[in-house]
């Protein structure tokens, strides 16, 4: 559904900038309201490293008024093969001093603040307040649960994207949107304490034209929300497959809405349980890719890549209990959830591969 903008439009647009986004102005229905809304904006970066990159350089190009970019890493040499922002010559300096510059040769009225910082639940709020919305390309759920805590505080949407390998998710959090939508948390798609340690981008790799695919829709994201067109991806996840160039849509239910109405929803659904071993007379899935599935897997296991499996869940209904096992825990969390929604008994083996390849040699 459509959402009304975000911010009020400041008076006008100088010249300069009127020229330099006059491919905007010409958008219908963006238009000369929506630029000028764009330039009122104020919107904080989670990152400005594989996701924070492109989106910095999206809406810097696109003229949003303020951008504040939180990061406190430098630059790596290894960063650079995704985190397109930087350059060569910034290996070893911070990568906030990297957006400020390359935001300012794109758009010299957009006011870059950069804050070398880590983000945690203490400081949340003292380093988003003022932020009309906030993008989220962090690395690691703690920090994502804080960023999440302190924008439901604030009562402002979040932006949030994640990439791994082949794959990526994208979609808005907002706890207090306007009249009519529904509020939707992280906690409603990733329970606290379900996600565990993810496994790092060194560990499994990273597609580098992914994050630039991700980071321009959440920049697009953002776009729509502070302009009010379009319909934004409040309760709706994209996810999508990189390999085999597909992209569905999972709808997002709010949990708090399904405790609390009586009968216009669904109840909320009980917590997926997780095994240690593989009972017999069950059926392991396996939601990996076909490039890590060459590696090993589960003897016995059928292979179902996660986007495959989401496309029919129900295609397994009539199919012995379910275990479903990823590298480590978040995709198979995603498909038996999917799969105990379409009928099918499902359960996650606990700590995916990883777990299962640690046993089997402290076993051999």
């Amino acid at each position: 559904m459509s959402l009304p903008p975000l911010v009020e439009p400041v008076d006008a647009l100088s010249d300069a900038e009127r020229i330099r986004t006059a491919r905007h102005r010409s958008l219908i229905p963006l238009g000369e309201l929506g630029q000028r809304r764009l330039r009122a904006a104020h919107v904080a970066i989670m990152g400005a490293g594989g996701l924070g990159s492109p989106v910095v350089l999206a809406l810097a190009a696109a003229g949003v008024g303020t951008l504040t970019v939180i990061d406190d890493d430098d630059v790596e040499l290894t960063n650079l093969q995704r985190q397109v922002v930087h350059r060569l010559s910034d290996v070893g300096r911070p990568k906030v001093d990297s957006a400020v510059r390359a935001a300012a040769d794109l758009s010299p009225e957009t006011v870059v603040v950069p804050v070398r910082e880590r983000l945690t639940r203490e400081n949340g709020a003292e380093l988003l307040r003022g932020a009309d919305l906030v993008i989220d390309g962090t690395d690691t759920f703690e920090t994502r649960e804080a960023v999440a805590a302190t924008t439901e505080e604030l009562g402002i949407p979040l932006v949030w994207g994640t990439v791994q390998g082949f794959d990526a998710q994208v979609t808005v959090f907002w706890s207090q949107p306007p009249a009519g939508a529904a509020p939707v948390r992280l906690s409603d798609v990733y329970p606290p304490g379900s996600v565990g340690e993810l496994p790092t981008c060194a560990m499994v790799g990273v597609l580098g034209a992914l994050c630039m695919q991700v980071g321009s829709l959440l920049a697009i994201e953002a776009v729509k929300l502070i302009t009010g067109v379009g319909e934004p991806l409040l309760g709706r996840m994209l996810v999508i497959d990189g390999l085999r160039g597909r992209q569905s849509e999972v709808a997002i239910r709010a949990a708090t809405a399904r405790a609390t109405t009586p009968s216009a929803t669904p109840a909320t659904p009980a917590p997926i349980p997780h095994v240690d071993a593989i009972p017999a007379g069950t059926l392991v899935v396996d939601v990996r890719e076909p490039h890590e599935t060459a590696l090993g897997t589960i003897p016995g296991a059928r292979l179902i890549p996660l986007g495959e499996l989401l496309e029919d869940p129900a295609s397994l209904r009539g199919a012995p209990p379910v275990i479903v096992v990823c590298q480590a825990g978040v995709r198979a969390r995603r498909a038996a959830q999917a799969l105990r929604e379409a009928g099918v008994e499902a359960s996650v083996l606990s700590g995916g591969m990883d777990a299962w390849t640690s046993l089997e040699r402290s076993t051999a």
